[in-house]
């Protein structure tokens, strides 16, 4: 098994155990009514809090992921805050990390490590997370995800950033040094043997130009190869694809073809079959520029948008001029073909590096396009990250990262005319020691959903089991879990398992129980007698059974 090295691993490498989890609250005022309104989720917060907040509900649940994190450049100013309990990692809180900070590389691994721990959690089994990264951290993240994700369930793809349609010097002669027109794809899976891809779809890449020689009024094309030249090795003739065809000239042409003949008959009838040297040459299928056509998904992804496409993109979105709205977007289709080639049309996509929230609108795009079928659902994390005041971004009103990202989520479904809604989020109440010993207390449905994910490490299916009068959360294997609370300190400080509720209980269930209480009142003898194996509150409540 591969590992990898760096300063604080020993203090990162558990520390999402020790994250607080926290109940997310809806702000009503901040969301949109609509389809989906309770399943799609904004969240406004620290990633790592918030990713830890959604396991009980999510864990092994969400198929597919895509990230965006800091590329750690050393010119983005990204910040290390996590409270981890080191003396090492207590120094560099608050400080920027800058291109000449010798740990930086260090930091950026600590920063991930404990977001890939929770990441992997909420994957379900055939799940797959998508990390955009490029040339600074690819070879690190890709140690890192190896010794999380296992050695076998790790693949780097490259996605070529640059397309000549916006970025019009790309094929300028360059000297003095070398022009990064890719990023990578660093891909992880929780079963790389059980993943399956569907096809994904790009604009098509022939060498040929796209032109109209016979004014199709569907527009310009280009020509794509359908059959085999005569006398090449791969020609078969006694293949059923190997037929002939009448060009329009009156010359009979036969060849070895690609596609069958009913099939090439239906494209001819919709003039999709460019025949050249005036209806004289070759039959070629016309491939339009404004249609796409399928792929496999491959290691190197092009014609799945660009850079400057997704600048071009926001600033429409926004009716900003300049296309600075952000400094590095991505694509709406690269993330739409990510999601088409990964997850069913009913998955739960999450994207906790959210930005500008094109993961959102290429759901909600994917969602329009297929129709009745399409029900995936988002959930979105964003830090209140501020934007600096040069930025077009700042000009036209944005003070903060999210509030682009929650305006471009509600500008899609508003200009589209999508069904869609979506609850935003923010971190209530914590459930820890510290919060419940100063009072800060969670109610109880919030508190019996931790406790069963605390008991059986599952999410909570069925909530109605929630039976607060008898203190009851649910069973799990035939095991029943009791939360003995209340959301009142001063009978809080009351309660406690005592004999006479241990016996009403057992009367009811002989078989073990599990007992979350503040106290209690039983000696080992009688707790074994009644079969009740006691978590107190607060104190061991967070050590996972």
């Amino acid at each position: 098994m591969p590992s990898i090295n760096f300063k604080g691993k020993n203090a990162v490498w558990n520390h999402h155990l020790s994250v607080p989890y926290q109940i997310l609250e809806k702000d009503k005022k901040l969301s949109v009514k609509g389809k989906n309104e309770d399943e799609n989720l904004i969240i406004e917060a620290d990633n790592l809090l918030a990713l830890k907040s959604l396991l009980p509900k999510y864990q092994g649940r969400i198929r597919c992921m895509y990230i965006d994190p800091p590329y750690n450049t050393g010119n983005e100013g990204w910040i290390y805050n996590d409270k981890v309990n080191s003396p090492l990692i207590k120094e560099w809180l608050g400080k920027a990390v800058g291109s000449d900070d010798l740990t930086r590389h260090d930091k950026w691994l600590c920063m991930m490590t404990p977001r890939l721990k929770l990441l992997y959690e909420l994957l379900d089994e055939k799940g797959i997370i998508f990390i955009s990264i490029d040339d600074n951290e690819v070879h690190f993240l890709k140690e890192l995800m190896e010794e999380i994700f296992g050695e076998d369930n790790v693949d780097i793809c490259v996605w070529k950033k640059v397309d000549p349609k916006y970025d019009k010097n790309v094929n300028a002669k360059i000297i003095t040094r070398t022009k990064r027109i890719h990023e990578f794809i660093v891909i992880g899976y929780k079963n790389k043997k059980d993943t399956i891809f569907e096809k994904i779809k790009k604009l098509p890449n022939w060498l040929n130009k796209y032109t109209n020689p016979d004014k199709d009024p569907r527009g310009p094309y280009k020509q794509g190869i359908i059959s085999f030249q005569e006398g090449h090795e791969k020609e078969d003739k006694n293949s059923e694809n190997y037929y002939s065809i009448v060009a329009p000239s009156g010359r009979k042409i036969t060849r070895h073809f690609f596609i069958t003949k009913d099939e090439f008959d239906d494209l001819n009838s919709d003039n999709r079959i460019y025949f050249p040297k005036s209806g004289d040459g070759v039959p070629a299928i016309k491939i339009f520029e404004n249609e796409e056509k399928d792929f496999y998904f491959e290691t190197i992804l092009e014609g799945v948008g660009s850079l400057n496409s997704a600048k071009k993109e926001l600033a429409e979105i926004f009716s900003i001029i300049e296309e600075d709205v952000f400094d590095t977007p991505k694509p709406t289709k690269l993330i739409k073909e990510i999601i088409r080639a990964t997850a069913p049309k009913d998955a739960i996509i999450l994207d906790s590096f959210a930005g500008t929230g094109t993961t959102a609108h290429a759901v909600l795009d994917l969602n329009k396009e297929d129709g009745k079928s399409g029900n995936r659902k988002f959930i979105l994390v964003q830090l209140p990250e501020k934007i600096e005041k040069d930025m077009p971004a700042y000009k036209a009103g944005f003070r903060f990262v999210h509030e682009i990202m929650r305006e471009r989520v509600s500008k899609a479904i508003k200009m589209n005319k999508y069904e869609a809604g979506y609850s935003y989020m923010k971190l209530g109440s914590k459930i820890d020691a510290d919060s419940i010993l100063s009072g800060d207390l969670p109610s109880y449905k919030d508190f019996a959903k931790y406790v069963f994910y605390l008991a059986t490490g599952k999410i909570m299916e069925n909530e109605k089991s929630i039976n607060e009068k008898d203190y009851f959360v649910g069973k799990a294997n035939g095991e029943p879990i009791y939360l003995i609370y209340t959301k009142n300190n001063e009978k809080l400080r009351e309660l406690a398992i005592t004999l006479d509720w241990a016996e009403i209980i057992n009367k009811k269930d002989k078989s073990k129980k599990i007992v979350y209480a503040p106290a209690c009142f039983l000696d080992e003898e009688y707790l074994d007698k009644f079969n009740i194996h006691f978590v107190s509150i607060p104190y061991n409540l967070f050590e996972k059974k």
